[in-house]
């Protein structure tokens, strides 16, 4: 439906985002939160974990909530009367295996009220790159908490490649086997973050969805900052509540990721510059590349 000229523009539905919360820098709940508030969303933050940084600038105290007030204030907020108001849920880093039980609840609750609230399931678990050459992140029961708990109540799932072939025990090295494995997962979309690309020195981000498969690709951008992957899922949300088709909502999400990282790396920065480069998450004039998928019969 056209807006009429003069007309307002709708109100955007409040965001629930449920993810861990660091003091410095720009990863996780902290960037995401700016990013969807500067396109207009207002967020609902639970925090998982509170950290003083990202673990990969060295060690710091970790405060996770207890088990029983973590499951009290998911409880809260369950309850509240004005939960019919969310648009859309999004949950990412788990500080413990335990927070997925009130989580679940907590986003069944929402979809008892609105049940055209989209839920994103981000299973932040681990990489190719982490610390001892690569692998989960943490510990295996969080890992396995959210594959049994969360995924399966997921309408979309932003796993990286390392995440989805752990989520699917199967190997993830090309994009037919990336597609196979994401198709395995049986959800109505995912999107697998830093995909295998077809271009050499470039990054690929592949969409699995209803109408088929779309893949997003740009030039792979060395020792980029972290929270690339939070940002890109919690924009492409937006962007397909905002009523994009799947390939413009992955595109644009695409190209806004890539020109913050690129404007953060050029200056010289280690951390997303999401106040100086505001302007790359509202209307980002990168080059991003579409292309459709062609998928095999075949996906076992």
């Amino acid at each position: 439906m056209m807006q009429q000229p003069g007309m307002p523009e709708p109100r955007k539905k409040p965001l629930l985002v449920i993810t861990s919360q660091v003091v410095s820098g720009g990863i996780s709940g902290r960037g995401l939160t700016f990013a969807l508030e500067r396109i207009g969303h207002d967020v609902w933050f639970l925090p998982t974990i509170l950290l003083p940084w990202h673990p990969g600038h060295g060690k710091g105290t970790r405060i996770v909530a207890s088990e029983r007030d973590f499951a009290s204030i998911a409880e809260d907020l369950a309850r509240s009367a004005k939960l019919a108001e969310l648009g859309g849920i999004i949950s990412g880093y788990l500080g413990a295996a335990e927070q997925a039980g009130p989580i679940a609840k907590l986003v069944t609750a929402v979809k008892q009220v609105n049940p055209e609230a989209p839920y994103l399931c981000d299973p932040v678990i681990g990489d190719h790159h982490s610390a001892g050459g690569g692998g989960l992140y943490v510990p295996k029961a969080t890992a396995e908490a959210i594959r049994d708990e969360l995924v399966p109540l997921a309408d979309i799932v932003t796993p990286n490649s390392f995440e989805l072939g752990w989520l699917t025990n199967r190997e993830v090295e090309g994009e037919l086997q990336a597609l196979s494995a994401a198709r395995a997962l049986g959800k109505k979309k995912v999107l697998i973050t830093s995909s295998p690309a077809l271009r050499r020195n470039a990054i690929a981000n592949l969409l699995a969805g209803p109408r088929g498969a779309v893949a997003a690709e740009h030039a792979a951008i060395e020792n980029p900052p972290h929270g690339t992957g939070d940002l890109i899922a919690g924009l492409f949300l937006a962007n397909s509540l905002a009523g994009f088709d799947d390939e413009e909502a992955l595109k644009r999400a695409s190209a806004s990721v890539f020109e913050l990282v690129a404007r953060s790396v050029k200056k010289g920065a280690n951390e997303l510059l999401f106040a100086e480069e505001q302007q790359s998450v509202v209307r980002a004039m990168a080059l991003v590349t579409s292309r459709r998928v062609v998928e095999t019969k075949a996906r076992a």
